[in-house]
């Protein structure tokens, strides 16, 4: 590719990284093909301070080995920047679609998903994983994890299963509405 091109580029940063540098690396690379709710709700889940920017983006010259940290491109050094502003306003997310009223909602938004997803114990990130990620109803939640079918209701309530689907929902639409010069953005599957 000659020039730039526009891409969506996606950071995270590990929280307290610096204690287990390279299981931290290791798990990073693991989740090169996943996105913020697999990372959220992985059984090895660990903090992630996420950054997602929509922008020009340069080709990579040395193919595809360059780090994300080094690379150029409007988008790469935004996304560095809404990670630096992640990390000092502790916030879990920043997204910049480059619309001002779309990032405002989503800012409004992303907290309120992460509470969500925050509050959730062992038993019901594993709920939540089947039914968000793998799109399991109530019943082949329960097959899958060999209980009864009200126990995975219950679990659904606790864990506000409905409203995190929704709210995931309602954040792809804006996401979504953010396009620009008549195209849409880059799918971004929460």
């Amino acid at each position: 590719m000659d020039g730039q091109g526009t891409g969506l580029v996606l950071f995270g940063d590990v929280v307290g990284s610096s204690r287990d540098r390279v299981g931290t690396t290791a798990w990073l690379r693991s989740l090169v093909a996943e996105q913020i709710l697999r990372a959220a709700l992985g059984a090895d889940g660990r903090e992630v301070r996420w950054a997602v920017v929509q922008g020009d983006v340069d080709p990579d010259v040395v193919g595809g080995k360059a780090p994300a940290t080094q690379r150029t491109g409007s988008a790469f050094v935004a996304a560095r920047g809404a990670l630096e502003q992640a990390r000092s306003a502790h916030d879990h997310l920043v997204i910049d679609t480059g619309r001002k009223e779309v990032d405002s909602l989503l800012e409004d938004m992303a907290p309120a998903l992460f509470e969500m997803l925050d509050g959730m114990n062992a038993r019901a990130r594993i709920v939540a994983r089947l039914a968000l990620i793998e799109g399991l109803r109530q019943s082949e939640v329960a097959d899958r994890l060999g209980v009864r079918r009200a126990t995975i209701t219950v679990s659904f309530a606790a864990a506000s299963i409905r409203p995190l689907q929704r709210l995931v929902a309602a954040m792809r639409r804006i996401y979504g509405s953010a396009a620009t010069d008549g195209e849409e953005l880059d799918e971004f599957d929460w």
